[in-house]
């Protein structure tokens, strides 16, 4: 018996095209979403013989113009799988409108335990949270090592001035997705236009690397997820994001709970230094990328929030938009504390 569709899954159409394009599929199919991500929708996927794969779509509704672009995604997941970089296989990328009303992506499923939460960092054995750590460190700086044009990925992105690009990309985002005004994150932009270093190399940059974003067991990161951020630029963007992220027990957390606040993990200056020692880059002015991110941050949260206030995020009634309003507005204030200290 076919599963009835839910949101986002045209469930007839889309299995047809799984019998079709992926390999050893038996239908029917049922699908599933997978909790986690207010952006870019994740589905399990099972055949009747209880193989599984993962199909990704945008979120419901109008999107920003460039957002949530599969078939880009899709090339991406498809070059690092060649590297060694761990992402999941991709299997197949469907454009045609008139399959699901929006493109998709189908990669491989990958079992392991995505740490959202300082809940979910719990239940990780205390040995091996240091090990994690050294491994979240070390999986960037491999993946800062790559030379784009050796993988497909050298027309990605420009890769001068990261972060004047990503200055007036996020200052058009906060624009147009705004819900109020709000002039700490006004103050952070001219701070940080002003105050611009100078960029040193041009790499791959995942735009959203943290525990989050995933898939790890035994102290080992098995697969890194959700890439729609992806472009070339400067590295030290996603070594101040991840720092970010990593906030110890005794800090207030500056977005939404944050796993390392379970203990026992590595210290940020750990994960500074095994960086350092993998890629040889100087990290003293990590601070400014650190502030940077905390107002990309904002700005993205503003959008999710946006896009529930828009109702367009799919069945998730229970979402109190005051969480996120607390975010942007303690996120601002946090870049803003970084580049005045």
């Amino acid at each position: 018996m076919m599963q009835k569709d839910i949101d986002g899954i045209q469930n007839q159409q889309v299995s047809d095209w799984f019998s079709n394009n992926i390999a050893g599929i038996e239908l029917p199919l049922t699908y599933e979403l997978i909790a986690g991500g207010h952006s870019n929708l994740t589905y399990k996927v099972t055949d009747t013989n209880g193989n599984e794969k993962v199909l990704r779509r945008p979120p419901l509704g109008h999107v920003l113009a460039t957002a949530h672009d599969m078939e880009r995604e899709h090339r991406i997941i498809s070059a690092v799988g060649t590297t060694d970089v761990p992402v999941p296989k991709a299997l197949g990328v469907c454009e045609d409108l008139a399959v699901n009303d929006a493109p998709f992506y189908v990669m491989e499923y990958v079992e392991g335990f995505v740490l959202h939460s300082q809940e979910d960092a719990e239940t990780v054995p205390v040995e091996e949270r240091r090990a994690l750590g050294r491994a979240v460190a070390e999986v960037l700086g491999r993946l800062h090592a790559i030379e784009p044009s050796q993988i497909g990925l050298g027309e990605l992105g420009k890769r001068e001035d990261y972060l004047g690009r990503q200055l007036r990309r996020w200052t058009r985002q906060w624009e147009q997705s705004k819900t109020r005004e709000l002039k700490e994150m006004e103050q952070v932009q001219l701070l940080l236009a002003d105050n611009k270093p100078i960029q040193v190399g041009a790499t791959i940059v995942h735009g959203d690397y943290r525990l989050g974003n995933m898939l790890t067991n035994s102290g080992r990161i098995l697969a890194v997820l959700d890439w729609e951020l992806c472009t070339l630029g400067d590295p030290l963007a996603d070594v101040g994001y991840l720092l970010n992220n990593w906030v110890s027990p005794d800090e207030i957390p500056a977005g939404s709970s944050a796993p390392t606040m379970a203990g026992g993990f590595a210290t940020r200056e750990e994960l500074l230094s095994w960086y350092q020692d993998e890629t040889g880059r100087d990290v003293s002015g990590v601070d400014y990328y650190r502030a940077f991110s905390y107002w990309r941050l904002a700005a993205i949260v503003e959008g999710v929030l946006n896009r529930y206030l828009q109702g367009v995020m799919g069945d998730q009634e229970d979402v109190d938009t005051e969480i996120f309003k607390y975010q942007v507005e303690h996120l601002a204030n946090s870049a803003l504390e970084l580049l005045t200290h």
